[in-house]
């Protein structure tokens, strides 16, 4: 079971990126699925976050960032616009939930690997 990202790049201030995330492999059921960031020598922090029923966001985000979450294709999607040079960072997504085993059901938490959003001014 994997996480799949993509989307990140090069863009001006104000200007908006979409980031994706698919997660593959014998799923059973993801409980939470978000994006987090990181920039050199600061640990990671939540950007969104999405439950089955619900949606959070960074203070720093709010009103700029949207996250959209479809449980049938195990997908999670953030929609950035009004990008700030403060949002350069490598994005992660991240899920957990419950994948399928030989031998019943696991409880994971996996990451899937960054991807680079870097904003010019």
């Amino acid at each position: 079971v994997q996480l799949q990202a993509s989307g990140g790049g090069l863009v001006q201030t104000g200007g908006s990126l979409r980031l994706s995330c698919a997660a593959s492999g014998r799923t059973d059921r993801w409980y939470a699925m978000g994006w987090w960031r990181q920039t050199p020598g600061k640990q990671r922090e939540l950007v969104a976050g999405a439950t089955t029923s619900s949606t959070n966001y960074a203070d720093f985000v709010k009103g700029r960032f949207t996250i959209t979450r479809d449980n049938a294709k195990n997908t999670v999607d953030l929609q950035m616009n009004s990008l700030e040079p403060d949002d350069t960072a490598v994005y992660y997504c991240n899920a957990d939930g419950r994948i399928v085993t030989e031998t019943g059901y696991k409880y994971v938490e996996i990451w899937g690997q960054g991807t680079q959003v870097t904003v010019s001014s």
